[in-house]
């Protein structure tokens, strides 16, 4: 379905150059971590929340995280 710029909201608008910028990036710089191995504990954290996650768990909340001192 092809979609006039000009019937766009400026939200929708935005969206599809932040899509289209990003796409021409990885296209050019492509991914500088793509095909470096991931460190044992790295890819075991990422199963564990996947795990969490699938079973409906959540991290903690932005403004949780927002609120802590930095160190």
């Amino acid at each position: 379905m092809e979609t006039k710029v000009s019937k766009m909201t400026t939200a929708e608008f935005r969206q599809m150059i932040e899509t289209i910028v990003e796409q021409k990036l990885l296209e050019l710089l492509g991914d500088p971590d793509e095909g470096m191995p991931l460190k044992k504990s790295l890819r075991e954290r990422l199963r564990r929340q996947k795990h969490a996650v699938a079973k409906g768990e959540r991290g903690v909340p932005l403004e949780e995280v927002v609120r802590k001192p930095k160190s």
